[in-house]
């Protein structure tokens, strides 16, 4: 094919992949989506993809970004037509320069999450962001959707997390706004507009990222609670008790981890029979600048308080690291145990955490009703109001006859988030998945906006179409 041939011209043949040597890149994790692409490239470095990007804009070549193809809406995988470019990224994966004395440090889109957290600790500082896919998911694609993950609740998003970018247009030219600065009032704000875009403006290639002093001292527990209610009031007093130091607060349903403990025998609940009947559980991290015995003393005044105001019925406090660690491999094995027992219906919203209560509860009684004998299985960053509220099977139905059903599912969910003045995307994106929901919950003149810029930034249409935007 004389496309082919052109490309390997471009990047070596190795790097230009087809037919069944393919197969790695074109479905999505959660096997929900799967394409044929005209090739897979993967280019070296951002001039390597300059030039490719240029030989699709002169063709009208489509061209769908990727990085470790961890994402969870379908917003990196090619359709059937077999027209479209697959760019995989992993191997721009260098660290620039680490700069202690800016507390930033400068990586490729290629890196994996899980290296940039150990460049930053190799420097004694820490990047925050953290996800259960770290060892696999990239930075590019961290910013393309704009990651949350467990530490939102003290330092924010992905796109709070960057100063800079290094991005390659639809045209094939390479925008080097990498400064590292955090006063930087010269214009329009192109970075935060690239950030959560998910490739449909252009290629991210490189980031200047954000470093914090890393904690003195990590304090971590799994709390059993009897309501959300009381898993919102617990929230509230541990802000109040150890404020910015609060770094993480999960919600996680009883069912949720019966089900680690089931797929993974090693992993135990750290309670007794009585707490762990308990309906839900919280798991809460402080992270303390001054010392361990200073983290130490807030952390058990805290949660002892709790205890005596009946908010929680038990508490498991880690004792050293290997303890905590356990802990958050309990939190982060729930999406495997999820895919262990079978496809759900999944979304990924967020509600103020004020109303987490009511929402969860009315809906819960709403599917019900709708949908009698599913299993509702819920867990998520209660700190900044992201939940993960997925709808399984249960009992009642065979993963065929649930998805069957999952149009209505999602609808019945997604209005009800959009009745609470909630977002029916969190941190995931929205990729094909949530494309066409975007009309019926998102302001038209915001929609419109969005279309308008699409269209000046790449009015070829090229870059990721079908993604993000309705047709």
């Amino acid at each position: 094919m004389r496309a082919v041939d052109e490309l390997i011209g471009l990047l070596g043949a190795a790097h230009v992949l087809t037919g069944a040597d393919t197969g790695p890149y074109v479905t999505d994790w959660r096997g929900r989506y799967s394409g044929r692409p005209l090739a897979v490239v993967r280019p070296g470095s951002v001039h390597e993809l300059a030039d490719v990007v240029k030989w699709c804009a002169a063709r009208g070549v489509p061209m769908i970004p990727q990085g470790g193809n961890t994402g969870l809406c379908g917003g990196a995988t090619p359709d059937e037509t077999g027209r479209a470019l697959l760019v995989v990224l992993t191997r721009l994966n260098a660290i620039r320069a680490v700069d202690t004395g800016n507390d930033t440090m400068v990586v490729e889109a290629g890196c994996t999450l899980q290296a940039v957290q150990q460049a930053a600790h190799d420097a004694d500082r820490l990047f925050p962001l953290s996800l259960a896919a770290e060892g696999s998911c990239t930075i590019g694609g961290n910013l393309a959707t704009n990651a949350g993950g467990t530490q939102v609740l003290r330092y924010g998003t992905a796109r709070e997390l960057v100063l800079g970018l290094e991005v390659v247009t639809p045209q094939g030219e390479i925008w080097n706004g990498l400064r590292g600065l955090r006063k930087d009032n010269t214009g329009y704000d192109l970075r935060n507009l690239y950030i959560g875009s998910e490739g449909t403006l252009g290629f991210i290639t490189a980031a200047t990222l954000k470093l914090f002093p890393r904690p003195v001292a990590q304090c971590t527990a799994l709390l059993a609670l009897p309501s959300i209610e009381a898993a919102v009031a617990m929230l509230a007093r541990a802000r109040k008790g150890f404020s910015a130091a609060l770094t993480a607060y999960e919600l996680i349903a009883a069912n949720c981890l019966q089900a680690v403990v089931e797929c993974f025998p090693e992993q135990r609940l750290p309670f007794d029979d009585a707490a762990r009947a308990a309906p839900w559980f919280a798991l809460l991290e402080l992270s303390d600048s001054e010392s361990e015995a200073h983290a130490r003393e807030r952390f058990e005044a805290v949660i002892g308080d709790a205890l005596e105001a009946g908010l929680v019925s038990d508490a498991a406090i880690a004792a050293s690291a290997t303890q905590s660690r356990a802990l958050w491999r309990l939190r982060e094995s729930i999406p495997l145990a999820e895919k262990a027992y079978g496809k759900n219906v999944k979304h990924d919203i967020s509600v103020p955490a004020s109303r987490m209560a009511e929402f969860v509860a009315t809906t819960n009684a709403a599917l019900q009703a709708a949908h009698p004998g599913v299993e509702h299985v819920i867990f998520g960053h209660l700190g900044d109001g992201n939940l993960h509220y997925n709808v399984a099977c249960g009992t009642a139905y065979t993963e065929e006859a649930l998805l069957a059903r999952q149009s209505e599912i999602h609808a019945l969910v997604h209005d009800r988030v959009h009745a609470f003045g909630g977002s029916i995307s969190a941190e995931h994106g929205i990729g094909q998945l949530k494309r066409d929901y975007l009309p019926r919950y998102k302001d038209a003149v915001e929609l419109d906006l969005m279309r308008r810029i699409k269209a000046a930034l790449d009015p070829q249409g090229i870059m990721n179409p079908g993604k993000v935007l309705p047709g």
